[in-house]
């Protein structure tokens, strides 16, 4: 009966070191990882419990058992916070603040009589060393990734970006397994309903827990049912500091190496930070390039059904007497064909990726030569469509975000069925809808295919293409910062005057 009292009661203290023990090991199914321990000076009774193998154990049996058990020492909650040489030391009455922070490596000491706990945070934290991205590999500029340590990711940012207005707020969701969650921006700069936004949403979340920052940006995004995704996520700290400098908001989670960035456009996914490391004419011509490979990407092998199907007169002669001779042999109608060897190619890609690295290269490597040609020799396919599809395959790689490209393997396919059906038509009617959705889609509220809808010529040069690094002193106005000016030469001029 005593501990269904103590359970509906949010402060609980004063209460006995007995019934205190007896609490927390309810609360944790008696669970051995618990380590409670009970110690007695001058008639007075504490408790001293925390979540083993999660603290550092040399810290706490150094600064604060050592301290504590000296026979001079009264124990009591000023006393104990005075002497105690450690500085995050604070006092907890809330149950459930207590078996938060408990989850979290706080070590916990209870004086019988007193109203409240005191509570110290030493967390022990495995992580591992700083290492190249693998999911973003770029050839020029930094090639460190974040890592699963939000610490360790933090101090990153902050070497990145070295600026007082540099905003680092923190919430903690999951309710069953509280993770920390940092909203990054520049007050300075960072749109300010933006961050209100993206605060409301963060706060607002009701989950039991938060298993990566992936995971989470699918709860705050604007719409769930589209494939495209809404927001940036990166491995790369200088791509997060460059976002986070032209006025967005960025988000790191405990335990994850994945960062993301609100708002953002369609465009945002084609580009890439060694764009800016490279001249700008050609950083321009690597962005067009990436662009126009996501569009062959997904029209690719279904403009070849709609041609070998129903529009024969659109191929040269030369090539339609080859493409016969390719397809006299071969049972299934141009639609089928496509789909069998388009499934092939997704199996050999996803069994690739899950592999270890070297198996999965040779897998991939040899599994497309060998199925491929034993396809073309065993008459399933033409050694014509061959060629189609493994262009289409290259030309999705070519987006630098793995999200985007995974949207572009996701749309050939109702493409190819479309194309086989109806034709051109089909492929027009197809091209038409996906307009009209991107159109639909919204980031934080702003449209999704800015600066081209609504249209905004002074934002061109930051989605479609680079000028000058002298013309680039504006950011991106689809964005509304607060400050748009990046830099000019009034305003230096006027910083030189007043310096003078």
């Amino acid at each position: 009966m005593r501990k269904n009292r103590f359970m509906k009661k949010d402060n609980i203290f004063p209460i006995t070191v007995k019934d205190l023990e007896e609490l927390l090991n309810s609360k944790f199914e008696n669970n051995p990882d618990l380590s409670i321990s009970k110690f007695e000076n001058k008639g007075k009774k504490a408790l001293i419990f925390y979540i083993d193998y999660q603290v550092q154990g040399n810290m706490m049996e150094e600064y604060l058992l050592t301290p504590l058990l000296e026979k001079d020492m009264k124990w009591n909650n000023s006393t104990i916070l005075n002497e105690i040489p450690l500085s995050n030391g604070k006092t907890l009455q809330s149950l459930d603040e207590i078996l938060t922070d408990l989850l979290i490596g706080g070590v916990f000491i209870y004086v019988e009589g007193e109203d409240s706990v005191i509570g110290y945070l030493l967390l022990k934290k495995e992580k591992r060393s700083l290492e190249q991205s693998e999911t973003e590999s770029v050839v020029l500029g930094p090639k460190i990734g974040f890592t699963e340590s939000l610490v360790t990711n933090l101090n990153i940012v902050r070497w990145t970006i070295r600026s007082k207005d540099l905003v680092l707020e923190s919430f903690l969701v999951g309710e069953l397994e509280p993770r920390e969650v940092r909203l990054i921006y520049l007050k300075s700069v960072a749109n300010e309903t933006d961050i209100n936004t993206m605060k409301q949403r963060i706060s607002e979340l009701e989950i039991d827990v938060v298993d990566d920052s992936s995971v989470l940006m699918q709860y705050l995004e604007d719409s769930t049912s589209t494939i495209f995704p809404q927001f940036l996520t990166t491995e790369l700290p200088d791509r997060f500091s460059y976002s986070i400098n032209r006025g967005r908001i960025g988000v790191l989670v405990e335990n994850s190496p994945t960062a993301f960035i609100a708002p953002t456009t369609f465009f945002s996914f084609f580009e890439s930070t060694e764009d800016l490391y490279m001249r700008w004419n050609i950083g321009t011509i690597l962005r067009a390039l990436r662009f126009i490979s996501f569009i062959l990407s997904t029209i690719m092998t279904p403009l070849y059904v709609a041609a070998v199907t129903f529009h024969y007169e659109i191929i040269p002669i030369p090539l339609l007497i080859n493409l016969g001779q390719s397809r006299a042999g071969v049972p299934f109608t141009p639609i089928v064909e496509v789909l069998i060897l388009e499934f092939i190619m997704e199996l050999l890609r996803e069994s690739g990726a899950r592999l270890p690295t070297k198996i999965g290269q040779t897998i991939g490597i040899v599994g497309g030569v060998v199925v491929g040609t034993a396809a073309v020799e065993a008459g399933i396919t033409s050694n014509v469509l061959i060629i189609f599809v493994a262009l289409s395959a290259l030309a999705s790689f070519s987006a630098p975000n793995y999200l985007m490209g995974t949207a572009a393997r996701a749309i050939r396919f109702p493409m190819i069925i479309l194309g086989g059906v109806l034709g051109m038509v089909g492929l027009a009617f197809g091209l038409c809808f996906l307009v009209i959705h991107l159109l639909k889609i919204t980031s934080l509220g702003r449209p999704y295919l800015s600066p081209v809808y609504p249209l905004r010529f002074q934002d061109f040069n930051k989605a479609l293409f680079r000028l000058p690094p002298q013309f680039e002193n504006k950011r991106f106005k689809s964005y509304r910062p607060k400050e748009l000016i990046r830099y000019s030469r009034e305003k230096a001029k006027q910083k030189k005057d007043i310096d003078e």
